[in-house]
Protein backbone atom coordinates (compact mmCIF):
# COMPACT_ATOMS: atom_id res chain seq x y z
CA UNK A 1 0.00 0.00 0.00
CA UNK A 2 2.69 2.44 0.81
CA UNK A 3 3.87 2.47 -2.84
CA UNK A 4 0.69 3.25 -4.03
CA UNK A 5 0.64 5.87 -2.13
CA UNK A 6 4.31 7.42 -2.54
CA UNK A 7 2.86 10.33 -4.12
CA UNK A 8 1.43 12.23 -1.04
CA UNK A 9 4.29 12.08 0.96
CA UNK A 10 3.88 12.74 4.80
CA UNK A 11 -0.12 11.88 4.66
CA UNK A 12 -0.88 8.99 6.32
CA UNK A 13 -3.98 6.95 7.03
CA UNK A 14 -5.35 9.08 9.93
CA UNK A 15 -4.84 12.10 7.47
CA UNK A 16 -6.61 10.50 4.88
CA UNK A 17 -9.36 9.42 6.54
CA UNK A 18 -10.30 13.35 8.00
CA UNK A 19 -9.46 14.68 3.87
CA UNK A 20 -12.30 11.70 3.07
CA UNK A 21 -15.12 12.96 6.12
CA UNK A 22 -14.49 16.66 5.05
CA UNK A 23 -15.50 15.64 1.50
CA UNK A 24 -18.04 13.61 2.53
CA UNK A 25 -19.31 16.55 4.63
CA UNK A 26 -18.96 19.15 2.08
CA UNK A 27 -19.83 17.86 -0.71
CA UNK A 28 -22.77 15.27 0.36
CA UNK A 29 -22.94 11.58 -0.31
CA UNK A 30 -25.29 11.76 -3.28
CA UNK A 31 -22.82 14.32 -5.26
CA UNK A 32 -19.60 12.72 -4.96
CA UNK A 33 -20.36 9.42 -7.22
CA UNK A 34 -21.04 12.76 -9.74
CA UNK A 35 -18.10 14.22 -9.14
CA UNK A 36 -15.75 10.90 -9.53
CA UNK A 37 -18.09 10.16 -12.72
CA UNK A 38 -16.98 13.60 -13.81
CA UNK A 39 -12.70 12.93 -12.78
CA UNK A 40 -12.85 10.39 -14.85
CA UNK A 41 -14.41 11.47 -17.88
CA UNK A 42 -11.77 14.34 -17.74
CA UNK A 43 -8.83 12.23 -17.38
CA UNK A 44 -10.20 9.63 -20.12
CA UNK A 45 -10.19 12.74 -22.52
CA UNK A 46 -6.84 13.86 -21.17
CA UNK A 47 -5.33 10.37 -21.81
CA UNK A 48 -7.19 10.16 -25.44
CA UNK A 49 -5.37 13.98 -26.36
CA UNK A 50 -2.61 12.89 -25.80
CA UNK A 51 -2.34 9.65 -27.54
CA UNK A 52 -3.94 11.94 -30.64
CA UNK A 53 -0.89 14.34 -30.06
CA UNK A 54 1.41 11.41 -30.37
CA UNK A 55 -0.08 9.75 -33.31
CA UNK A 56 0.24 13.52 -34.93
CA UNK A 57 3.56 13.33 -33.99
CA UNK A 58 4.46 9.92 -35.44
CA UNK A 59 2.49 10.82 -38.19
CA UNK A 60 4.36 13.76 -39.11
CA UNK A 61 7.71 11.82 -38.29
CA UNK A 62 6.62 9.25 -41.11
CA UNK A 63 5.71 12.07 -43.66
CA UNK A 64 9.27 13.39 -43.08
CA UNK A 65 10.68 10.37 -44.25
Amino acid sequence: MEGSLLFLGGVGMQELLVIGLFVLIFFGAKRIPEFMRGLGKGTREFKEGLNGVKKDLEDEELSKK
